[in-house]
């Protein structure tokens, strides 16, 4: 029940039965006033050149046959300079709860996606050590985004890309190696560029126990050993973190597979075919800037070494030839400018560049009285997100990271999220869903019985304005999840989460559910309450958080 749809149907058949033309650029909105009603269209505006006539005279017609033509319209107006402004009959919402009561956890799916087929590549951190918060918040993204996606009927699968490949792998076994060379005792000189972290002493130490005589190895045998290790363990312990926090990645696509397959020079075979690489400088080139990009780009160096962007390049052509339609990658903000170079290696591979969407994930700052905290070594006391997790939840950390846009920095308050009152924003949507729980308790105990399926002529009570406000707020919930998906905004689901606890919260105060002397009134409160309920617990379970029945 999409009150959306219902109008423009309603308002088709008026069109129809007028004799008027459908206008193609029809609006269907809720006005910027809710007193003006619950929907506003534009149909007369459009039609008033066409049809030589005033729109408000038109709108004046349009609103008479919508209120003769259809069941669901109370009230229909005009409004200058030609709006037809439509409030619909409480019975139009009630009927929400049955939909609710039947599908449950399925309120809010749609086919809206088509069954398309979706990847959604996330994280990809390169893995030289633990994830750290700003992996944190683009796996929240990248996950919810997927949960979302397939709500709405799309077939959604994931992938953590490995760059186990080149020069920061190579780099890894490196500091190893060294390290464990400085634990024997033996003497070290450390490069300009290696892993400091305190985890890759721990790797050492760790490989030192299996491998007594890992520093008396060739030099080249012991870093591949050290290497191979420190890979395994620090992939292991990734996997862990993104388990923690409720993260499934459906693959791991490894780096170096590509350079093993051959696929990078297939993928330059499609390129050269296509006449978009050439030879300058002993280096091979893309010409990108036939596709929008500032500059052209190298795909191989002089020295023969392959660039990232060829594995991206080759990366992303072996996406498409798995069969999928539409690639979502959810990057670092600091990625921007290469955005339009990989959306013109789409192009030039023959696909549509908008088939390449890219989510940017903006830093976080974490704070701690108010000030923030050092992130940048280990010494940091939240430098990890297997750190955030332990300290503030994982209910807590991925609401948070998916309270703001994406690409927009996040203020994380630890204070904050730790408060179990309505000032923190997850504890103030789960409290909501915790209460209506607390409410249907008491009722149980008070030997109401709540039927599976509420009676018609028992939602009709449900006329009260903060009735009608609820009713109103979880009917929007399907047309939030299809708005959120196009624009792949799972802010907006967080955002819906706070305005309809702010509902709840507000209902609970004014209204006394159970103390009337109106039975069918406390059946009927009861029964929106739970649909409330479900549609809280469904949003929250695409953002990957917990609906719990009971809070301290």
């Amino acid at each position: 029940m999409l009150a959306t749809e219902t109008l423009r149907s309603a308002l088709a058949l008026c069109v129809e039965n007028l004799g008027w033309p459908w206008p193609a650029k029809t609006v269907v909105e809720p006005p910027r006033d809710p007193k003006h009603g619950d929907l506003s269209t534009n149909v007369a505006l459009l039609l008033a050149k066409e049809l030589h006539k005033p729109p408000l005279e038109l709108a004046k017609t349009l609103c008479q046959e919508l209120q003769k033509t259809s069941k669901w319209v109370y009230q229909a107006t005009a409004a200058a300079p030609g709006f037809c402004n439509v409030t619909f009959a409480p019975a139009f919402w009630q009927q929400v709860i049955p939909e609710i009561e039947e599908q449950g956890t399925h309120f809010g799916e749609s086919e809206h996606g088509a069954e398309q087929k979706v990847l959604v590549e996330f994280v990809s951190a390169n893995p030289t050590g633990p994830l750290h918060v700003g992996h944190g918040r683009g796996a929240a993204v990248g996950d919810s985004i997927a949960r979302l996606l397939r709500k709405v009927g799309y077939n959604v699968e994931t992938e953590y890309y490995i760059n186990d490949a080149g020069r920061q792998m190579r780099l890894l076994g490196l500091s190893v190696w060294l390290r464990a060379r400085e634990l024997q005792g033996l003497s070290v000189t450390f490069p300009e560029e290696y892993y400091k972290g305190s985890y890759i002493i721990d790797l050492a130490k760790a490989l030192l126990e299996l491998e007594p005589n890992l520093c008396e190895l060739e030099a080249s045998v012991a870093q591949d050993k050290c290497y191979a290790y420190a890979m395994e363990h620090i992939m292991a312990g990734i996997k862990a973190d993104l388990h923690n926090f409720r993260v499934e990645q459906d693959h791991f696509f490894s780096e170096k597979s590509l350079v093993e397959s051959q696929a990078v020079e297939q993928a330059f075979k499609t390129l050269d075919q296509a006449k978009l690489t050439y030879t300058k400088d002993q280096a091979y080139w893309f010409a990108a800037q036939q596709f929008g990009d500032d500059h052209d780009r190298v795909l191989r160096k002089s020295d023969g070494s392959l660039t990232y962007f060829a594995s991206d390049i080759a990366y992303h052509h072996n996406k498409y030839n798995r069969g999928f339609t539409w690639l979502i990658d959810v990057w670092g903000a600091d990625h921007h400018g290469y955005i339009p170079r990989m959306r013109a290696a789409v192009g030039a591979m023959g696909h549509a560049p908008e088939s390449l969407d890219i989510v940017l994930i903006q830093l976080v700052n974490l704070l701690k009285d108010g000030k923030p905290l050092s992130m940048s070594t280990r010494a940091g006391t939240f430098e990890t997100l297997a750190d955030l997790i332990q300290e503030v939840g994982c209910d807590a950390a991925r609401f948070m990271f998916l309270s703001r846009k994406s690409d927009s920095p996040l203020d994380f308050d630890l204070d904050l999220v730790r408060l179990r009152n309505l000032d923190n924003p997850v504890y103030y949507v789960q409290y909501a869903h915790a209460r209506i729980h607390g409410v249907l308790r008491r009722a149980q105990e008070a030997k109401i019985r709540l039927a599976q399926s509420t009676p018609a002529v028992i939602l009709e009570k449900l006329i009260d304005p903060d009735d009608l406000a609820l009713l109103q707020k979880i009917a929007q919930y399907p047309t939030v999840l299809i708005n959120a998906a196009r624009v792949l905004g799972v802010h907006h689901v967080s955002r819906y989460l706070l305005d309809i606890a702010g509902l709840v919260h507000s209902y609970y105060t004014k209204h006394q559910i159970l103390g009337t002397d109106d039975a069918e009134l406390i059946l009927a409160r009861l029964a929106l309450l739970r649909a409330v309920a479900q549609v809280i617990h469904n949003g929250l379970d695409i953002l990957g958080v917990s609906a719990p029945t009971q809070m301290l």
